[in-house]
């Protein structure tokens, strides 16, 4: 059980950081391969806050969110001037930038990493196993809050149009340079949280912890899901982490499945399994469109009188009729 309870930790702690890197990319339209580096800076924060300085977890947590969100604001200055092929290239030296600082900076633990993280504590009771599953679960759904409130107000409307077409957001006065420094920050500040509760969780932290193939694991879990939506990251990461824990009784070879997998998904279902536009999502629609109650008919004038029927409908003058053997005022004078 408590191997269960591990691997729905990790699953829950990647969700975040694939809905994170989904207001990045799905929404925005910034495409990023270097989000592990934000994921490794919110661990670090965190983990040398506890360490060196003694902080509990609960202020370095919300520091770790907000040096996070700030580096993302910081380094997402490159994509002012670089768009598509060159973000991707940009983001990724970002990452290996920011994994060779903290493998070869002593004041970052170097290769050795940092280790005596403490798990985090709420009225003296440490959060362990179930309990630190509860904590991530919770941040999870603190994470899908804002990926949604973010969707529905006007930044979501801004981040929309600047990932369809720059040149047009600029032209209906939408500040481009602006909501894309939202957009990292937000991703940024989102990922550190996980990162945060990462380190803590594992105890010990190391740089390789945080190297690109993380980034491009994350990434797949966006797509494998369904860019741009909601429910796409959470179920790409819970596959896409859980799944490969089933595949070990294959050995090595589970990686070549995981890759063909993903390899299938993009020539056959590129919009990913519930994305807006994918077979599966459209199947499920319609099997709620079939079972769902539909609304019930109101009931005519006709329905009520024969269930009624000593009620005498309503009077010729309320109805607009005139009955056959009834002479009106109008044919009298007449």
């Amino acid at each position: 059980m408590g191997y269960l309870v591990s691997v729905m930790t990790f699953a829950s702690i990647w969700a975040v950081l694939a809905l994170s890197l989904n207001i990045l990319t799905g929404y925005a339209g910034q495409v990023s391969l270097g989000h592990a580096a934000f994921f490794g800076i919110g661990a670090y924060t965190s983990a040398l806050l506890a360490v060196k300085a003694g902080w509990s977890f609960w202020p370095a947590f919300v520091a770790a969110v907000l040096v996070t969100g700030i580096c993302g604001a910081l380094l997402g200055l490159p994509s002012l001037r670089v768009r598509h092929d060159f973000l991707v290239l940009a983001t990724m030296g970002v990452n290996f930038v920011v994994v060779a600082v903290f493998k070869y900076v002593d004041f970052f633990g170097g290769a050795l990493g940092i280790v005596g993280l403490q798990k985090p504590q709420i009225f003296g009771w440490t959060l362990r196993g179930w309990g630190f599953l509860a904590l991530a679960v919770a941040y999870l759904l603190l994470t899908l809050w804002v990926s949604d409130y973010v969707r529905r107000t006007w930044a979501g409307l801004a981040f929309a149009t600047v990932r369809e077409d720059e040149d047009a957001a600029e032209a209906m006065g939408v500040s481009v340079p602006r909501f894309k420094i939202y957009a990292f920050a937000i991703s940024a500040a989102l990922a550190g949280g996980a990162g945060s509760l990462y380190a803590h969780f594992l105890g010990s932290i190391f740089p390789d912890h945080f190297a690109f193939v993380e980034s491009i694991g994350i990434m797949s879990m966006v797509v494998f899901g369904g860019l741009g939506t909601l429910r796409g990251p959470v179920v790409g990461a819970f596959v896409l982490k859980i799944l490969p824990e089933y595949l070990r009784v294959v050995g090595d070879y589970r990686y070549t499945l995981y890759g063909g997998v993903l390899v299938l998904m993009m020539l056959f279902q590129p919009q990913g399994i519930l994305g807006d536009n994918s077979w599966l999502w459209k199947r499920l629609q319609a099997l709620y469109a079939r079972w769902r109650p539909g609304p019930q008919p109101r009931p005519t004038s006709r329905a009520l009188s024969a269930a009624n029927p000593g009620d005498d409908p309503a009077p010729a003058s309320r109805s607009g009729r005139v009955n056959p053997g009834e002479r009106t005022h109008e044919s009298e004078n007449s």
